[in-house]
């Protein structure tokens, strides 16, 4: 069946931006190493792609500075310091606190009611000690919050750092036997929400953000 311009059009974006996706991942979790070059050759024999999306990705990665690409050289990892990660949790930190005063003071009843079941699925992992699906909740109920702030740059912005930080950490590891703290830390987001409380909301949720940066493992 012929393809016409729109859908091939639609179909090579979709190639590059889940390319872009998986090298992304890669070189966040450290599969694509710090200085590696990547060619385009290369990175269709590694992923299985025709060049046609590469050199999109590769733009999109250097756009995010994850690699660099050096005149008459070619294209090479940059990746993430451990400098980089440790000031992404403070520059998390100010805008979250940021995002959490602002869905208090906007939250609509239907947002509150999205966080509280993610609480209540906290707490039921939490009893059930899996850390997997503790982790899984946890970015759910933050991106909740980024929602309910009503501001698309600040969700996209905490989107993207939780998302970094998220792919940083070699496993999940880090949460066992502290399940109960950090069910504990967002009890005390979620009430402050409960309360319409911002100023509760601000404290709990950089404790939270202060605590996980010390469990954190990278």
């Amino acid at each position: 069946m012929a393809i016409d311009g729109a859908d091939f059009r639609s179909a090579g974006h979709s190639l590059s931006s889940n390319l872009f996706e998986d090298l992304r991942k890669d070189i966040l979790r450290g599969k694509l190493k710090v200085g590696e070059k990547l060619s385009e050759q290369k990175i269709c024999d590694l992923y299985g792609v025709s060049r046609t999306p590469v050199r999109e990705a590769l733009h999109q990665l250097e756009l995010e500075d994850l690699i660099e690409t050096i005149p008459n050289r070619g294209a090479y990892v940059v990746g993430l310091s451990a400098q980089d990660i440790q000031d992404l949790y403070e520059m998390r930190k100010a805008y979250e606190i940021l995002a959490v005063r602002w869905a208090i003071e906007r939250i609509t009843s239907e947002e509150l009611k999205k966080i509280e079941e993610a609480y209540e699925l906290m707490e039921f992992y939490t009893l059930k000690k899996d850390s997997q699906k503790m982790l899984e909740i946890n970015m759910d109920f933050h991106n909740l919050i980024y929602k309910a702030s009503h501001n698309r740059m600040l969700f996209h912005t905490l989107s993207t750092y939780q998302y970094y930080l998220k792919e940083t950490k070699s496993n999940t590891a880090y949460l066992d036997g502290m399940l109960d703290e950090v069910l504990a830390e967002h009890k005390k987001i979620y009430q402050a929400f409960v309360d319409k409380d911002p100023q509760a909301g601000e404290i709990a949720i950089e404790e939270h953000l202060t605590k996980a940066k010390r469990r954190a493992k990278y």
